[in-house]
């Protein structure tokens, strides 16, 4: 890892603050700190530093909202997510640096489509209103699962960019909104904790990884705060057209760099 500068570090800094603030409030603003840590870091290593950073964000969530998951759902999805993930490592052993890079940014751009047709959903299910008096979410097919779990399972590995796939799913069965950052919490506190040792056994978590990491997780613990004092206050729409613009922006940035 080379020489990191003042303003490189200002811009990690940020990207980690940002990860504690998506992690309390809205999830797909992680793709922005993937984007960001791709873009400062050598892309294959950028995955393997900005993990411990996720997983901090997840332990600050799951304090959060450890109450509102809804594990029978999680349990249907751990066994995909777990093939998408040895994938992922397969993937991950021949990639180089350009490989990884063009793959992250493919990735960028086709979370950003996927959370173009999240929300094109959800406005079709607040026409619906029946929909709206569950509690519990509906009961996915087994198919859907395996499917959603395994891309999942793969984009978070070679990207750590899960996110929209995982809230799309969790969008489709149903969920409010505390159960659908209760539910995110738990799986991706488990996934992204089972995910370590393959990452450090490919070299992408080393000890020169996790002293920057000690630095900058730092920065999560406020953005945690900020997103839990301001979930409710969100423009749900303006910040998610922001995200989506940035990850195009980082998306494009990566594939033709």
């Amino acid at each position: 890892m080379d020489t990191i500068t003042l303003w490189q570090l200002a811009a990690l800094a940020a990207a980690s603050l940002l990860v504690g603030f998506s992690k309390t409030a809205v999830s797909g603003a992680n793709t922005i700190s993937l984007a960001v840590f791709a873009a400062v870091l050598p892309a294959r290593e950028s995955t393997g530093v900005l993990l411990p950073i996720l997983i901090a964000g997840d332990i600050l969530a799951v304090l959060v909202y450890r109450r509102h998951a809804h594990w029978p759902t999680l349990l249907r999805l751990f066994p995909a997510v777990a093939v998408g993930v040895v994938a992922g490592t397969v993937f991950m052993l021949w990639a180089d640096d350009d490989a990884v890079a063009r793959s992250i940014g493919a990735i960028l751009l086709f979370m950003a489509g996927v959370t173009l047709w999240r929300r094109h959903s959800a406005a079709r299910a607040e026409e619906t209103p029946e929909q709206q008096d569950a509690d519990k979410p509906a009961r996915a097919g087994r198919a859907k699962a395996r499917s959603y779990g395994v891309l999942g399972g793969f984009t978070t590995m070679v990207a750590n960019a899960g996110g929209p796939v995982m809230s799309l799913y969790l969008l489709s069965a149903g969920f409010r909104k505390l159960g659908f950052l209760g539910t995110s919490a738990w799986f991706f506190l488990i996934v992204n904790t089972s995910k370590v040792p393959f990452s450090v056994g490919l070299g992408l978590i080393d000890a020169q990884s996790l002293l920057l990491d000690a630095a900058l997780v730092l920065f999560v613990i406020p953005g945690a705060y900020l997103g839990r004092a301001c979930v409710g206050r969100i423009n749900q729409k303006l910040f998610e057209r922001i995200v989506i613009g940035a990850t195009v922006l980082g998306g494009l940035q990566l594939l033709l760099r």
